[in-house]
């Protein structure tokens, strides 16, 4: 049983760091990853250095102009644009991130797209979808790790946070990485969330004291179908969430997710290591896990040698 929003918004507005936070939230000028960063804003009345990164510009200045003003004169709410899907965009980001800010607590990674298309490669090789839902994020801990550290050195929160799909993945192609030669949309659709899984434990075995999560949404009502390259997602998310769909009931509001996936952060994840959580925040532990020490390792040195060979 999901626990009462009230509950979690009173939980969420107890977070009363003895530091100025820093959170950076990439995507967040849409979707699940807008919603975390405005109830970030609110729970902290402002007083955080936020930064949104993504394509929007104009997005994020609405999103940012809608944040409770600071009071604190060290805290700040910036936008810094990148098109994410391309990983020399992500280094170039994240040597900015780095120059604006010494220290981050919390990376939270929620960049995406609805497709049904087949395999669309960047100029770098790499599939747009999959580029988006696992190759960016990793790149972008991958850079900003240095933060991190910097924070949990200072005895202050240090975590990481990929939203995509906790608990919905499968086993991956050991032979396949990246899915070069039998992709479809089935399989990236399940192996993705196994790539973010072993993602976060190779990081969380290399950065012991740091914690790095993946998390489940759910189903959320957000304009992610509406702004699909696919014709036919574009209409069926409009019928979907109409007020007149019955469907819309069974969508969470892009808002309350936001508060269940922030409670996940702040509270559940109360510990380092490597955490896998629900659409309330809640900890799944290895349910449907498809992991293991050798995909892990794999996966790593694909990783490295897909992200950096082109930049």
């Amino acid at each position: 049983m999901a626990p009462s929003l009230s509950a979690i918004r009173a939980l969420n507005a107890s977070f009363a760091p003895s530091y100025l936070p820093c959170a950076i939230f990439v995507g967040g000028t849409s979707g699940v990853g807008q919603g975390m960063a405005e109830a970030f804003a609110r729970h902290t009345k402002g007083n955080a250095h936020i930064i949104l990164v993504g394509r929007n510009s104009s997005a994020a200045e609405s999103i940012i102009g809608s944040f409770p003003k600071p009071t604190f004169p060290s805290a700040k709410h910036e936008f810094v644009s990148c098109d994410v899907s391309l990983m020399k965009n992500v280094q170039q980001a994240s040597l900015e991130l780095l120059s604006r800010t010494p220290k981050i607590n919390f990376l939270v990674l929620s960049p995406g797209m609805l497709s049904l298309n087949g395999r669309d490669e960047t100029e770098e090789g790499i599939d747009k979808k999959m580029a988006l839902h696992y190759y960016a994020r990793w790149k972008f801990i991958h850079g900003l790790i240095p933060g991190l550290v910097k924070a949990n050195e200072a005895g202050e929160d240090a975590k990481v946070f990929s939203i995509l799909a906790a608990g919905k993945g499968s086993k991956i192609d050991l032979d396949d990485l990246g899915l070069k030669k039998t992709f479809s949309l089935s399989a990236a659709g399940t192996q993705v969330p196994t790539y973010n899984d072993l993602m976060m434990e190779e990081y969380s075995s290399r950065y012991p004291s740091l914690s790095f999560i993946h998390a489940y949404p759910g189903w959320v009502r957000t304009n992610i179908g509406s702004a699909s390259p696919s014709p036919v997602l574009r209409v069926a998310t409009k019928l979907a969430t109409s007020r007149l769909s019955p469907l819309s009931y069974l969508a969470t509001a892009q808002d309350d997710a936001g508060e269940y996936l922030l409670n996940g952060l702040l509270n559940t994840v109360s510990a380092p290591g490597a955490w896998r959580l629900d659409e309330h925040g809640n900890d799944i532990g290895k349910t449907h896990y498809f992991g293991d020490e050798e995909s892990r390792k794999k996966l790593w040195e694909h990783t490295v040698q897909a992200t950096y060979s082109n930049v």
